[in-house]
């Protein structure tokens, strides 16, 4: 009868334990996942688009490997 009980108890734990192990899992993944996006929109935030930009602009034709092997007349 003893071992019996001692078996529930150690069920018992296990199961409490788990589910505050998947409780504590969750929040941990939330509090990433809204850092991340937290990241991503702060490093964002300040791109400028539109027509009335500022700022450097890429120029991709400077940048071109068929411009590298041109020579100056």
């Amino acid at each position: 009868m003893g071992e019996l009980d001692v078996k529930q108890a150690a069920q018992e734990e296990a199961e409490r334990t788990f589910a505050l192990f998947m409780k504590i899992t969750k929040y941990t993944c939330y509090v990433i996942v809204f850092g991340l996006l937290v990241v991503v929109v702060g490093c964002n935030s300040g791109v400028e688009t539109g027509p009335n930009k500022t700022g450097s602009g890429y120029n991709g034709a400077q940048y071109e490997p068929y411009n590298l092997n041109v020579k100056d007349k």
